[in-house]
Protein backbone atom coordinates (compact mmCIF):
# COMPACT_ATOMS: atom_id res chain seq x y z
CA UNK A 1 0.00 0.00 0.00
CA UNK A 2 1.11 3.67 -0.74
CA UNK A 3 2.02 5.48 2.57
CA UNK A 4 -0.08 8.00 3.83
CA UNK A 5 1.27 11.00 5.58
CA UNK A 6 1.33 11.08 9.76
CA UNK A 7 -1.18 13.34 9.91
CA UNK A 8 -3.68 10.93 7.52
CA UNK A 9 -2.61 7.64 9.16
CA UNK A 10 -3.62 9.82 12.34
CA UNK A 11 -7.45 10.66 11.11
CA UNK A 12 -7.79 7.84 9.47
CA UNK A 13 -6.66 5.44 12.57
CA UNK A 14 -9.36 8.23 14.78
CA UNK A 15 -11.86 7.33 11.94
CA UNK A 16 -11.41 3.38 12.24
CA UNK A 17 -11.92 3.37 16.12
CA UNK A 18 -14.41 5.81 16.47
CA UNK A 19 -16.69 4.06 13.85
CA UNK A 20 -15.87 0.17 15.29
CA UNK A 21 -17.07 2.09 18.39
CA UNK A 22 -19.81 3.75 17.35
CA UNK A 23 -21.28 2.26 14.03
CA UNK A 24 -21.59 6.30 13.20
CA UNK A 25 -19.68 7.77 10.36
CA UNK A 26 -17.51 10.20 11.65
CA UNK A 27 -17.12 13.85 11.06
CA UNK A 28 -14.64 16.76 11.26
CA UNK A 29 -15.70 18.44 14.13
CA UNK A 30 -15.87 14.85 16.31
CA UNK A 31 -11.75 14.97 14.74
CA UNK A 32 -11.58 18.04 15.64
CA UNK A 33 -12.58 17.29 19.33
CA UNK A 34 -10.62 14.52 19.62
CA UNK A 35 -7.17 16.71 20.02
CA UNK A 36 -5.94 16.54 16.39
CA UNK A 37 -4.60 20.45 16.86
CA UNK A 38 -5.50 21.21 13.43
CA UNK A 39 -9.01 23.14 12.02
CA UNK A 40 -11.55 21.54 10.66
CA UNK A 41 -11.01 22.64 7.11
CA UNK A 42 -7.87 21.32 7.26
CA UNK A 43 -9.31 18.07 9.12
CA UNK A 44 -12.02 18.17 6.08
CA UNK A 45 -9.03 18.73 2.98
CA UNK A 46 -7.71 15.52 4.75
CA UNK A 47 -10.69 13.59 4.82
CA UNK A 48 -11.48 14.48 1.25
CA UNK A 49 -8.17 13.00 0.26
CA UNK A 50 -8.33 9.75 1.94
CA UNK A 51 -12.08 9.45 0.07
CA UNK A 52 -10.24 9.86 -3.10
CA UNK A 53 -7.20 7.77 -2.44
CA UNK A 54 -10.05 5.10 -1.26
CA UNK A 55 -9.56 4.94 2.06
CA UNK A 56 -13.02 6.47 3.37
CA UNK A 57 -16.56 7.03 2.20
CA UNK A 58 -19.26 8.23 2.98
CA UNK A 59 -22.96 7.53 3.40
CA UNK A 60 -24.74 9.79 0.78
CA UNK A 61 -27.11 11.10 3.85
CA UNK A 62 -24.71 12.20 5.80
CA UNK A 63 -21.50 14.64 5.74
CA UNK A 64 -19.19 12.42 7.91
CA UNK A 65 -17.16 8.82 6.66
CA UNK A 66 -16.44 5.58 6.77
CA UNK A 67 -13.41 3.13 6.28
CA UNK A 68 -14.03 1.26 3.31
CA UNK A 69 -12.23 -2.52 2.70
CA UNK A 70 -8.77 -0.80 1.89
CA UNK A 71 -9.00 1.67 4.76
CA UNK A 72 -9.34 -1.41 7.39
CA UNK A 73 -6.79 -2.86 5.51
CA UNK A 74 -4.23 -0.49 6.43
CA UNK A 75 -5.21 0.25 9.45
CA UNK A 76 -4.67 -4.06 10.04
CA UNK A 77 -1.32 -3.48 8.40
CA UNK A 78 0.14 0.00 9.79
CA UNK A 79 -1.55 1.54 12.39
CA UNK A 80 -3.23 -0.86 14.65
CA UNK A 81 -1.40 -1.48 18.00
CA UNK A 82 -0.79 -4.68 19.19
CA UNK A 83 -3.13 -6.35 21.35
CA UNK A 84 -2.42 -8.86 24.06
CA UNK A 85 -5.55 -10.41 26.46
CA UNK A 86 -5.53 -9.02 30.01
CA UNK A 87 -3.90 -10.95 32.20
CA UNK A 88 -6.93 -12.09 33.96
CA UNK A 89 -8.73 -13.25 30.76
CA UNK A 90 -5.86 -15.05 30.00
CA UNK A 91 -5.99 -17.03 33.78
CA UNK A 92 -10.15 -17.26 33.39
CA UNK A 93 -9.73 -19.03 29.83
CA UNK A 94 -6.88 -21.06 30.89
CA UNK A 95 -8.83 -22.17 34.28
CA UNK A 96 -12.28 -22.93 31.52
CA UNK A 97 -10.35 -25.43 29.47
CA UNK A 98 -8.46 -27.04 32.34
CA UNK A 99 -11.12 -27.70 34.01
CA UNK A 100 -12.46 -30.13 30.92
CA UNK A 101 -11.46 -33.64 30.40
CA UNK A 102 -9.32 -34.59 27.72
CA UNK A 103 -12.89 -34.23 25.05
CA UNK A 104 -12.15 -32.92 22.11
CA UNK A 105 -15.63 -32.09 21.73
CA UNK A 106 -15.98 -30.31 24.97
CA UNK A 107 -12.74 -27.94 24.01
CA UNK A 108 -14.52 -26.85 20.53
CA UNK A 109 -17.30 -26.30 22.19
CA UNK A 110 -15.64 -24.19 24.94
CA UNK A 111 -13.38 -22.46 22.21
CA UNK A 112 -16.17 -21.43 20.25
CA UNK A 113 -17.49 -19.90 23.00
CA UNK A 114 -14.66 -18.10 24.50
CA UNK A 115 -13.92 -16.78 21.18
CA UNK A 116 -17.45 -15.47 20.82
CA UNK A 117 -18.13 -13.83 23.94
CA UNK A 118 -14.56 -12.13 23.81
CA UNK A 119 -15.07 -10.74 20.23
CA UNK A 120 -18.99 -10.39 20.58
CA UNK A 121 -19.02 -11.84 17.13
CA UNK A 122 -19.54 -15.52 15.54
CA UNK A 123 -17.19 -18.02 16.25
CA UNK A 124 -16.47 -21.38 13.93
CA UNK A 125 -14.22 -24.02 14.94
CA UNK A 126 -13.15 -27.30 13.34
CA UNK A 127 -12.45 -30.49 15.12
CA UNK A 128 -8.89 -31.55 14.58
CA UNK A 129 -8.28 -34.00 11.68
CA UNK A 130 -5.54 -35.83 10.67
CA UNK A 131 -4.73 -36.58 7.06
CA UNK A 132 -3.75 -39.76 8.48
CA UNK A 133 -5.44 -41.00 11.33
CA UNK A 134 -3.18 -43.00 13.62
CA UNK A 135 -3.72 -45.58 16.56
CA UNK A 136 -3.57 -44.97 20.23
CA UNK A 137 -5.25 -47.91 21.66
CA UNK A 138 -7.88 -50.37 21.93
CA UNK A 139 -9.34 -52.40 24.60
CA UNK A 140 -11.55 -55.58 24.22
CA UNK A 141 -14.41 -56.09 26.52
CA UNK A 142 -16.43 -59.29 27.82
CA UNK A 143 -20.03 -59.03 26.98
CA UNK A 144 -20.45 -62.55 26.55
CA UNK A 145 -19.27 -65.79 25.86
CA UNK A 146 -18.61 -65.38 21.96
CA UNK A 147 -19.00 -61.19 21.83
CA UNK A 148 -16.76 -58.87 22.93
CA UNK A 149 -16.72 -54.90 22.67
CA UNK A 150 -13.74 -53.54 20.62
CA UNK A 151 -13.15 -49.83 22.30
CA UNK A 152 -10.99 -48.05 19.83
CA UNK A 153 -8.64 -44.56 20.34
CA UNK A 154 -7.58 -42.63 17.94
CA UNK A 155 -4.26 -40.02 18.75
CA UNK A 156 -6.93 -37.33 18.20
CA UNK A 157 -9.28 -38.31 20.62
CA UNK A 158 -11.73 -39.94 18.33
CA UNK A 159 -12.85 -43.08 20.31
CA UNK A 160 -15.00 -45.85 17.61
CA UNK A 161 -16.45 -48.93 19.05
CA UNK A 162 -17.76 -51.98 17.70
CA UNK A 163 -18.83 -55.44 18.59
CA UNK A 164 -16.60 -58.42 17.85
CA UNK A 165 -17.87 -62.10 17.18
CA UNK A 166 -14.83 -64.45 19.09
CA UNK A 167 -14.90 -68.19 18.14
CA UNK A 168 -14.38 -69.37 21.48
CA UNK A 169 -14.89 -68.22 25.61
CA UNK A 170 -11.95 -66.02 26.53
CA UNK A 171 -11.53 -64.65 30.26
CA UNK A 172 -11.12 -61.48 30.95
CA UNK A 173 -7.02 -61.43 31.37
CA UNK A 174 -6.78 -63.27 28.03
CA UNK A 175 -9.21 -60.18 26.15
CA UNK A 176 -6.65 -57.81 28.11
CA UNK A 177 -3.43 -59.63 27.26
CA UNK A 178 -4.49 -59.33 23.48
CA UNK A 179 -5.41 -55.79 23.68
CA UNK A 180 -2.01 -55.08 25.51
CA UNK A 181 0.02 -56.94 22.73
CA UNK A 182 -1.25 -55.04 20.04
CA UNK A 183 -1.29 -51.58 21.55
CA UNK A 184 2.12 -52.36 22.00
CA UNK A 185 3.14 -52.94 18.29
CA UNK A 186 0.57 -50.41 16.92
CA UNK A 187 0.96 -47.30 18.93
CA UNK A 188 0.79 -44.17 16.23
CA UNK A 189 0.24 -46.32 13.70
CA UNK A 190 -1.48 -45.37 10.23
CA UNK A 191 -4.17 -47.98 8.97
CA UNK A 192 -2.00 -48.80 5.99
CA UNK A 193 1.38 -49.32 8.89
CA UNK A 194 -0.84 -51.67 10.20
CA UNK A 195 -2.60 -53.84 7.50
CA UNK A 196 1.47 -53.73 5.86
CA UNK A 197 2.82 -54.62 10.18
CA UNK A 198 4.68 -58.13 10.17
CA UNK A 199 3.22 -59.73 13.27
CA UNK A 200 2.19 -63.49 13.36
CA UNK A 201 -1.33 -63.18 14.75
CA UNK A 202 -3.88 -65.39 16.73
CA UNK A 203 -7.37 -66.00 14.78
CA UNK A 204 -8.73 -63.38 17.14
CA UNK A 205 -6.55 -60.80 16.63
CA UNK A 206 -6.86 -61.33 13.05
CA UNK A 207 -10.36 -60.48 13.45
CA UNK A 208 -9.70 -57.24 15.52
CA UNK A 209 -6.91 -55.83 13.21
CA UNK A 210 -9.35 -56.32 10.44
CA UNK A 211 -12.08 -54.21 12.24
CA UNK A 212 -9.35 -51.64 13.48
CA UNK A 213 -8.09 -51.00 10.08
CA UNK A 214 -11.61 -50.82 8.51
CA UNK A 215 -12.80 -48.28 11.85
CA UNK A 216 -9.59 -46.04 10.63
CA UNK A 217 -10.15 -45.94 6.87
CA UNK A 218 -13.54 -44.83 7.01
CA UNK A 219 -12.04 -42.24 9.27
CA UNK A 220 -9.81 -41.40 6.69
CA UNK A 221 -12.11 -40.89 4.04
CA UNK A 222 -14.33 -38.93 5.84
CA UNK A 223 -14.86 -35.59 3.51
CA UNK A 224 -15.80 -33.08 6.44
CA UNK A 225 -15.98 -32.61 9.91
CA UNK A 226 -18.19 -30.96 12.57
CA UNK A 227 -18.38 -27.09 12.88
CA UNK A 228 -18.64 -25.63 16.04
CA UNK A 229 -20.42 -22.39 15.97
CA UNK A 230 -21.11 -20.01 19.05
CA UNK A 231 -22.25 -16.20 18.94
CA UNK A 232 -24.73 -16.21 16.50
CA UNK A 233 -26.69 -13.85 18.90
CA UNK A 234 -23.77 -11.75 19.56
CA UNK A 235 -23.67 -10.80 16.11
CA UNK A 236 -27.03 -10.04 15.19
CA UNK A 237 -27.16 -7.78 17.69
CA UNK A 238 -24.74 -5.91 15.93
CA UNK A 239 -26.80 -2.60 14.10
CA UNK A 240 -25.10 -4.19 10.61
CA UNK A 241 -28.02 -6.70 10.95
CA UNK A 242 -30.76 -4.38 11.96
CA UNK A 243 -32.75 -5.23 8.64
CA UNK A 244 -34.19 -8.07 8.24
CA UNK A 245 -32.97 -8.88 4.65
CA UNK A 246 -29.17 -8.79 6.08
CA UNK A 247 -30.09 -10.98 9.20
CA UNK A 248 -31.26 -13.62 6.80
CA UNK A 249 -28.44 -13.31 4.32
CA UNK A 250 -26.28 -13.95 7.51
CA UNK A 251 -28.19 -16.91 9.21
CA UNK A 252 -28.73 -18.34 5.59
CA UNK A 253 -24.71 -18.16 4.90
CA UNK A 254 -23.95 -19.95 8.32
CA UNK A 255 -26.31 -22.80 7.27
CA UNK A 256 -24.11 -23.23 4.58
CA UNK A 257 -21.90 -26.43 5.68
CA UNK A 258 -19.56 -26.84 2.59
CA UNK A 259 -19.23 -23.18 1.83
CA UNK A 260 -18.19 -22.73 5.54
CA UNK A 261 -15.68 -25.32 5.47
CA UNK A 262 -14.32 -24.22 2.01
CA UNK A 263 -13.77 -20.99 3.75
CA UNK A 264 -11.89 -22.51 6.87
CA UNK A 265 -9.77 -24.87 4.53
CA UNK A 266 -8.59 -22.31 2.21
CA UNK A 267 -8.10 -18.68 4.30
CA UNK A 268 -6.79 -20.23 7.46
CA UNK A 269 -3.19 -19.36 7.43
CA UNK A 270 -0.35 -22.58 7.82
CA UNK A 271 0.86 -20.54 10.86
CA UNK A 272 0.14 -17.19 12.11
CA UNK A 273 -3.53 -15.21 12.13
CA UNK A 274 -5.04 -14.37 8.91
CA UNK A 275 -6.99 -11.08 8.37
CA UNK A 276 -9.60 -11.64 5.38
CA UNK A 277 -11.92 -8.13 5.07
CA UNK A 278 -14.85 -8.41 2.80
CA UNK A 279 -14.30 -8.72 -1.07
CA UNK A 280 -10.61 -9.81 -0.31
CA UNK A 281 -12.37 -13.14 -0.17
CA UNK A 282 -13.39 -12.96 -4.09
CA UNK A 283 -16.94 -14.13 -2.61
CA UNK A 284 -20.04 -12.48 -3.07
CA UNK A 285 -21.39 -13.80 0.38
CA UNK A 286 -18.43 -12.13 2.29
CA UNK A 287 -18.83 -8.74 0.70
CA UNK A 288 -20.30 -7.08 4.30
CA UNK A 289 -18.22 -9.61 6.25
CA UNK A 290 -14.82 -9.68 8.28
CA UNK A 291 -13.06 -13.13 9.54
CA UNK A 292 -10.25 -13.86 11.32
CA UNK A 293 -8.52 -17.53 11.34
CA UNK A 294 -6.08 -19.07 13.07
CA UNK A 295 -4.94 -22.60 12.53
CA UNK A 296 -4.12 -24.82 15.88
CA UNK A 297 -2.78 -28.38 16.18
CA UNK A 298 0.72 -30.47 15.17
CA UNK A 299 1.37 -29.86 11.77
CA UNK A 300 1.57 -33.32 9.45
CA UNK A 301 -0.63 -35.40 12.91
CA UNK A 302 -3.68 -33.54 13.33
CA UNK A 303 -4.64 -29.28 12.68
CA UNK A 304 -8.12 -27.83 13.18
CA UNK A 305 -8.97 -24.01 12.66
CA UNK A 306 -10.81 -21.21 15.22
CA UNK A 307 -12.02 -18.33 13.57
CA UNK A 308 -14.08 -15.14 14.33
CA UNK A 309 -16.78 -14.21 11.63
CA UNK A 310 -18.03 -10.45 12.47
CA UNK A 311 -19.43 -7.23 10.45
CA UNK A 312 -16.72 -5.01 8.79
CA UNK A 313 -16.76 -3.20 12.07
CA UNK A 314 -15.07 -5.62 13.81
CA UNK A 315 -12.81 -4.95 16.89
CA UNK A 316 -9.83 -6.19 14.91
CA UNK A 317 -7.02 -5.99 16.99
CA UNK A 318 -8.61 -7.60 20.18
CA UNK A 319 -10.25 -10.30 17.97
CA UNK A 320 -6.79 -11.25 16.47
CA UNK A 321 -5.51 -11.44 20.17
CA UNK A 322 -8.05 -13.68 21.24
CA UNK A 323 -8.22 -15.88 17.91
CA UNK A 324 -3.97 -16.10 18.53
CA UNK A 325 -4.41 -16.83 22.56
CA UNK A 326 -6.95 -19.16 22.10
CA UNK A 327 -5.22 -21.33 19.22
CA UNK A 328 -2.16 -21.49 21.78
CA UNK A 329 -3.96 -22.81 24.05
CA UNK A 330 -5.34 -25.41 21.88
CA UNK A 331 -1.98 -26.40 20.21
CA UNK A 332 -0.45 -26.82 24.16
CA UNK A 333 -3.36 -29.67 24.53
CA UNK A 334 -2.89 -31.15 21.26
CA UNK A 335 0.53 -31.23 22.20
CA UNK A 336 -0.58 -32.73 25.36
CA UNK A 337 -2.88 -35.29 23.91
CA UNK A 338 0.05 -36.97 21.38
CA UNK A 339 2.78 -36.96 23.87
CA UNK A 340 4.59 -34.21 22.86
Amino acid sequence: MPDLTKRQEQILAYVVQAYVENAQPVGSETLRKRGMGVSSATIRNELAELEESGYLTHPHTSAGRVPTEKGYRYFVESLMEEFELPPVEQRMIRHQFHQVTLDVDQWMRLAAAVLAHASHSTALVTAPQSTRCRFKHLQLVSISDQVALLVLVLQDGTVKQQMLAIAQSLSPEELARTSNRLNDHFAGLSAEQIRAYSLALSPLEVGVVSVVVGLMQQIDHRSSHEIYRDGIVDILRQPEFSAIARMQALLEMLEQRHFLEEMLSEWAPERGVQVVIGGESQRDEMTDYSMVLSRYGLPGEATGVVSVLGPLRMQYARTIGVVRYVSSLLDDLMARMYGR
